[in-house]
């Protein structure tokens, strides 16, 4: 049997206020780092297993934690068991809820945690950014996710089916190499399916060496994009195989068919929020008429699209 010699482990825990500072700057660079004591006595404990791609990791501390973590090129999903934890402090807070997960932000945030039990999963970036290209035939660029975003529901309980199915795989060190590799990948199918998430929408510039066809592709998707439209329709109008079409957009501009037109779309959206006021419309009335459900996920691209949350354009 191939067994995984890439397995690493590590815990460490203590009393000591400043060792513990250390090791929690370790794994999560950022500045003005603030360990103190609450009303128990102050101890922590952390332990990590896993591989190059993903990490499955434990917290204990019992304290109170604040500061100012750095983006990096990991991607950090938690949920709290016991105790108390925000998220960007000061800008987009996001108050955890106990034992629902969320993926930390991927900018620099400001944090404030105390006396708590937490249980993440640390996934690489690029690992996870080159499986959700392959998993969403998009572009391999770097994912958004909305931090705020809670899932409940059926989605709730597929992760953490996945979880305790996975969990014992990864922490076990006889696992094979090849079990290994498709329990992680696993857990990062499940993540991408489990919170919403955009990427960096592609110039539109570069659409412009495709050629008459792929031209005859977009200027569609333009003009119908407040129709039901199928990749199919837009292949069609362009003279271009469905498959033909899928390759063009990635070779000239790193994106699918699908998210191209929900990028016209949420520019749509944005200029109707721009012309209207609350008076007369929600966001909600306008993201619907454009056909974005999910509220929660289309916040998420709208925000990392156009850099502040639809309310605010309506708002201006």
């Amino acid at each position: 049997m191939d067994h995984d010699d890439s397995l690493t482990r590590s815990a460490s825990q203590g009393d000591d206020v400043d060792e513990a500072r250390l090791l929690y700057q370790t794994a999560y660079p950022g500045d003005g780092f603030r360990l103190e004591p609450t009303e128990q006595p102050f101890t922590y404990r952390y332990s990590m297993t896993g591989d190059a791609d993903v990490t499955l990791r434990t917290s204990v501390f019992r304290g109170a934690a604040h500061g100012v973590a750095e983006a990096t090129r990991e991607y950090i999903v938690s949920w709290l068991l016991e105790g108390h934890g925000v998220t960007d402090v000061g800008a987009d807070e996001a108050v955890q809820t106990l034992h629902v997960p969320h993926v930390a932000p991927t900018h620099a945030y400001e944090f404030d945690y105390a006396d708590y039990r937490q249980n993440l999963v640390h996934l690489d970036a690029d690992y996870l950014e080159l499986v959700a290209a392959e998993h969403e035939c998009g572009p391999r660029s770097p994912l958004t996710f909305d931090h705020a975003q809670e899932p409940a529901g059926d989605a709730l309980r597929r992760w953490r089916r996945v979880l305790a199915e996975a969990s014992p795989v990864l922490l076990d060190a006889s696992t094979p190499r090849l079990l290994r590799a498709e329990t992680n990948r696993l857990v990062a199918v499940t993540v991408l399916d489990t919170f919403s998430h955009s990427t960096e929408p592609a110039p539109s510039e570069s659409l412009v060496a495709g050629g008459p066809r792929l031209r005859a592709a977009v200027d569609y998707m333009h003009a119908h994009a407040h129709e039901p439209v199928g990749v199919d329709e837009v292949a069609a109008a362009a003279g271009l195989s469905i498959r033909g079409l899928q390759a063009a957009l990635h070779r000239h501009a790193g994106t699918t068919p699908t998210l191209y037109l929900r990028g016209v779309r949420l520019d749509r959206v944005r200029d109707e929020l721009t012309a209207l006021t609350p008076e007369v419309t929600t966001v909600a009335d306008v993201a619907r008429r454009w056909g974005f459900a999910h509220l929660g996920r289309f916040a998420g691209a709208y925000r990392t699209r156009f850099g502040e949350y639809p309310s605010a354009t309506l708002a201006h």
